[in-house]
């Protein structure tokens, strides 16, 4: 407020600045948003320079020095390149496996064909890593798992809820990029283990596991991205978006019965196998 006994002239001009002030606040708080989805898009890539001309390419008209604050107020920075150790290295004696997926995203029924990826969110406490399986039949999210690391054992991890809760069928395709964790040995014996069969897409083809990417879309559009202040709190609402939302209440029209959730296609899979019986 004013300070006391400010002229009529000096509280509206106070009154004016304030209501500048905030809408300035509002403004920024827009582009931090653009600017996240941007960063995030690049896989943390990004620094100012690549950021601003993004945006300009978007049609913004935005001073690069704002840009540049607003980044360093939320802590936003790109990758320095520089050479460092892979945190999984792929087992150089195993071949890559073939692509069993062929850009054909869609299943049958349930547990037959499943994409996964890893993404990150970021928060004050550094990146939480999340790993997610996905059924092609129903869309729903079967596996997941989150850890502050994107070793092998993240997307073992991931792989075991998934056959633990998927139904998965014997020979179950699971595809995904050729990311290391994916061509790693760990991560091979797994899929051998339990029975399943390995597919990947090319290197550096993000249409070979577009299924994967179109549900980072959703989640990133609909958590709201954002810098959470700590791992616990990204994590919390990871799962509640997982479990909560786009499992059992998001709907998504199936091509053959329709607007449901994930969790009740699956459930219409299962009822028409039991009329069908």
């Amino acid at each position: 407020m004013p300070c006391p006994g400010c002229g009529r002239s000096s509280f509206y001009a106070w009154l004016e600045a304030e209501e500048a002030r905030q809408e300035r606040e509002r403004a920024d708080e827009a582009l931090a948003h653009e600017i996240t989805v941007i960063h995030l898009a690049s896989k943390g890539a990004y620094g100012v320079p690549r950021v601003h001309a993004e945006l300009r390419r978007l049609g913004r008209t935005i001073n690069r020095k704002r840009v540049e604050r607003i980044m360093r107020e939320r802590r936003i920075t790109g990758v320095t390149r520089r050479k460092r150790r892979s945190l999984t290295r792929p087992d150089r004696k195993a071949r890559p496996a073939p692509d069993l997926i062929g850009r054909d995203f869609t299943a049958a029924r349930p547990g037959t064909r499943l994409v996964g990826d890893i993404t990150y969110l970021p928060t004050r406490e550094g990146w939480l890593y999340l790993a997610c399986w996905l059924d092609l039949a129903t869309r729903e999210v079967v596996g997941y798992a989150m850890a502050d690391h994107h070793r092998a054992s993240l997307v073992v991890d991931a792989l075991r809820m998934a056959h633990g809760r998927g139904d998965l069928e014997p020979g179950c395709i699971m595809h995904s990029d050729r990311a290391s964790e994916y061509t790693s040995a760990e991560f091979q014996a797994e899929i051998s283990r339990l029975g399943l069969r390995q597919s990947t897409g090319r290197t550096g083809s993000c249409f070979d596991n577009a299924a994967a990417e179109s549900f980072w879309a959703v989640l990133k559009e609909e958590i709201g991205i954002r810098l959470w202040p700590d791992r616990a709190t990204a994590r919390a609402e990871a799962f509640a978006f997982i479990e909560t939302f786009y499992n059992r209440r998001r709907l998504r029209k199936h091509p053959l019965f329709g607007y449901l959730t994930p969790h009740e296609t699956r459930q219409r899979f299962r009822n028409d196998q039991v009329l069908a019986a």
